[in-house]
């Protein structure tokens, strides 16, 4: 029998009360789970801390982490068992995906030419002569 392998997205919310410290190490465990046990790992978005839309156990905040993966289908169940264990997780959902997940592409800031080029044609007016003509 051939063994199936299901795409899934996994959002879960870890209490930052306790320190940045505790949240990373929180985040850093879960994540480590879920490498040990997927397939493959599609991607790892780390929102970061935001207000919630409501309080959660009377905290106002919260650090959010997406994790899109593959895994057999047995691992999702212990994966929302762990989430409930854990006292550091405010909230988690686990979706299995109907499609191929791809990671998405990261936005790299870099300067913009045409202001360099401006900046660059302000100091050349600047520096010549007005009267050169």
């Amino acid at each position: 029998m051939e063994k199936i392998n299901n795409y899934y997205e996994s959002l879960f919310i870890v209490d930052v009360a306790n320190g940045e410290e505790a949240t990373k190490a929180s985040v850093e465990k879960f994540v480590g789970i879920i490498n040990a046990n997927a397939e493959t790992v599609v991607e790892v978005a780390e929102w970061g801390k935001r207000r919630l839309a409501y309080p959660i156990n009377d905290r106002p905040e919260g650090y959010y982490v997406v994790v899109t993966f593959q895994a057999a289908p047995e691992f999702p169940a212990e994966l929302e068992r762990l989430f409930n264990i854990d006292e550091a997780i405010l909230r988690s959902v686990l979706i299995r995906l109907d499609f191929v997940p791809t990671a998405k592409a990261t936005v790299v800031e870099e300067a913009p030419v045409a202001e360099v080029a401006v900046e660059a044609a302000v100091e050349a007016e600047v520096e010549a002569p007005a009267d050169a003509e």
